[in-house]
């Protein structure tokens, strides 16, 4: 079973052209519009949860970076493919 945050992050993405991404806001506002500050810290949990098994992307400066180590202002994409796979 999903989380709110996982729904309403995955239904963002979904609504997006591919290789677009959602701002962590944005996804905290789909789930609580009147309360989405509080719950930022749990958007990002769940963005670095799901980009360590591979469903998601975490960007800086439009780049894919470690969902271990980042800091900052970040995007959230699904992943892409490489570019050699054309």
């Amino acid at each position: 079973m999903s989380s709110p945050v996982e729904t309403a992050l995955f239904e963002l993405l979904a609504e997006r052209p591919a290789g677009k991404s959602v701002d962590p806001a944005e996804v905290a506002k789909r789930v609580d519009p009147e309360g989405w500050r509080r719950l930022l810290p749990q958007v990002k949990g769940v963005a670095v949860g799901l980009a360590r098994v591979g469903r998601l992307e975490i960007l800086r400066h439009n780049k894919p970076v470690d969902p271990n180590a980042f800091r900052g202002v970040y995007r959230l994409r699904l992943p892409q493919p490489p570019a050699d796979a054309a």
